[in-house]
């Protein structure tokens, strides 16, 4: 029986995509998240995520020619996997912007509560849930003093060191507040969420089911209590979003996101060259090597969450520090084994540029580039918007499914990368050569337009999860087509700056193109016809992409026969 052949050469490549995607994974999967709670609203972020696209759209046909030119692919493969472990650790110590926890304090029919306005409306279902929660809260409240305040004090509650000036400027109680008996009303552009009292404590004296006469009563108060949901409620930004564009806050967590965000497309990039260049004449095999990335991000993008969730008990955030530590961690770990890869570039470009130039006037360049744009928007699609539909489908079925929604989530991303991802990837390279790379195609995008369908299709969000099968057809074998596929037209010597350049042209314009059609296509018609709409689209490419191709090859095959014909001896006969 033969034993299983290791190449030894490519090992560290292989340790390198399963911790490069380890270190990744936990930290790019909550980034968004985490932004909110460093205090910028959706808008703000909505334009840094517009941002970070276009920034990776430009480093890498940049960085990849530099590496080119001054055959630098180690150097710089390494040193950017350092960089991402520092923006990392800079975005998780980047200060916050100041945050408003303040609650209106108020009689309200002759018992006392806190209220706040929350920007949208929180609907029954998340009300439901948090007011199954029977825990009372602990809650410190530092309240304003002023004469409605004092007269509650003096004449209600019997505290006669404030029946007379001078008073404190504010006076912090501890409240215990049950989650139970919170109340909503709903207005037209968002919520009033109330909260009552089972007892107050203030300077050790504690007041049970606090009573109010006095119906004009109200002040304002800060608040911090030790549960989550209620913090999220209350918290605002205490700016707007027109001025948080002059605060060193924005200006600094902008810069590291961009930073991390330009050295992970670099080290993706120049990772990708640098393996194909180790596997010389077969770069079918690259699958077998990037698959080690899907097991990476599959796994430990899952332990993460759990871990988040775990150290964020009974603290007013959540807690991100695991996520961030373990990414860096990892990243660490790349440096050291990637920094045994023995790579040593062969082939060199007399002149990048115009080499480039020619190959982008090749019909078959062209076609690869805008298939790469058709397959971009699609994945831009279900990267953004597939977690949407999944919350509309549950919200649809009623309270209990949207209460298991997150961990149908997790499945979703489980499926996608061990069931989906991983067996294409492993079976990706005897896919491209016996169909070939054209033909390969053509079936990712016939595989995107059965994917998307099905799930416009699906009513009961849990039957997503065999489609989602679907994303090792759609992701995994397009992501190894598309990287050999350019790695074997690539001209000599110009290898990193073709991968930058698919790359950019991949996810700086199909992702982003793709994700901004689909928002206003979701907002304009729903999940479902949105889904329905792409995936049509994707069957109507498939069509054309084959024809396109047909047409390059009878070409291709014309020139060689007339080729063929002037190199051909005339002989006459009699």
């Amino acid at each position: 029986m033969m034993g299983l052949q290791i190449n030894k050469k490519l090992l560290p490549m292989k340790f390198h995509y399963f911790l490069y995607n380890a270190g990744t994974g936990p930290v790019v999967a909550y980034l968004s998240s985490y932004a909110r709670q460093l205090g910028f609203s959706s808008v703000v972020v909505g334009l840094i995520y517009t941002i970070l696209p276009v920034s990776g759209m430009l480093a890498k046909p940049l960085f990849g020619s530099i590496a080119d030119k001054f055959h630098c692919h180690k150097s710089l493969f390494l040193v950017n996997q350092l960089v991402t472990a520092v923006a990392f650790l800079a975005i998780f110590y980047s200060p916050k912007i100041e945050l408003d926890h303040s609650v209106d304090f108020s009689c309200q029919s002759d018992v006392l509560a806190l209220s706040t306005y929350m920007d949208g409306k929180l609907d029954k279902c998340t009300l439901e849930q948090i007011q199954k929660d029977e825990t009372i809260k602990q809650c410190q409240i530092n309240c304003k003093v002023d004469t409605n305040l004092t007269s509650l004090l003096c004449h209600e509650w019997d505290f006669p060191q404030y029946c007379f000036p001078p008073y404190p400027e504010s006076l912090p109680f501890i409240a215990h507040v049950p989650k139970s008996k919170m109340s909503v009303t709903q207005k037209k552009d968002g919520s009033i969420i109330s909260f009552g009292f089972s007892n107050i404590t203030l300077n050790n004296k504690t007041i049970t089911q606090p009573k109010c006469m006095d119906s004009s009563m109200f002040t304002t108060c800060v608040l911090e209590c030790d549960d989550y949901d209620i913090m999220q409620m209350v918290t605002k930004p205490s700016i707007s979003d027109s001025d948080v564009y002059s605060l060193y806050q924005f200006w600094f967590f902008l810069a590291f996101m961009v930073l991390m965000w330009v050295s992970m497309a670099i080290t993706v990039s120049i990772g990708d060259a640098i393996c194909f260049e180790l596997l010389g004449d077969q770069p079918g095999k690259y699958g077998y090597q990037r698959l080690f990335g899907s097991l990476g991000w599959g796994f430990v993008a899952a332990i993460a969450g759990v871990l988040i969730d775990m150290f964020s008990k009974g603290k007013v955030e959540k807690d991100y520090s695991v996520a961030f530590y373990m990414g860096a961690t990892f990243l660490v770990l790349d440096f050291v084994i990637s920094s045994r890869v023995q790579h040593k570039q062969t082939k060199m470009s007399s002149n990048i540029l115009r080499d480039i130039g020619k190959w982008l006037l090749d019909a078959r360049i062209v076609v690869f580039l805008i298939w790469c744009v058709a397959v971009g928007m699609c994945t831009g699609l279900i990267w953004n918007f597939l977690y949407w539909l999944l919350e509309d489908l549950a919200a649809s079925k009623g309270c209990d499914a949207r209460a298991h929604i997150k961990t149908l989530q997790g499945l979703v991303q489980a499926v996608q990368c061990l069931g989906g991802e991983v067996p294409f990837l492993f079976l990706s390279g005897r896919i491209l050569k016996k169909i070939g790379h054209e033909n390969t195609m053509s079936l990712i995008l016939l595989g995107l337009g059965c994917r998307l369908v099905l799930h416009s299709l699906v009513t009961n969000p849990w039957l997503t999860l065999p489609v989602e099968l679907f994303n090792g057809l759609t992701f995994g074998l397009s992501f190894a087509c598309m990287a050999s596929y350019a790695s074997i037209v690539a001209p000599p010597g110009t290898e990193a700056t073709v991968q930058g350049m698919v790359g950019a042209v991949f996810e700086g314009i199909g992702v982003s193109l793709g994700s901004t059609v689909a928002g206003l296509s979701y907002r304009s018609y729903g999940g479902s016809l949105t889904f329905r709409y792409f995936g049509f689209s994707s069957f109507i490419l498939c069509i054309i992409h084959v024809a396109a191709q047909y047409i390059i090859k009878v070409r291709v095959n014309y020139a060689r026969s007339e080729e063929a014909d002037e190199t051909t001896p005339f002989v006459r006969t009699m």
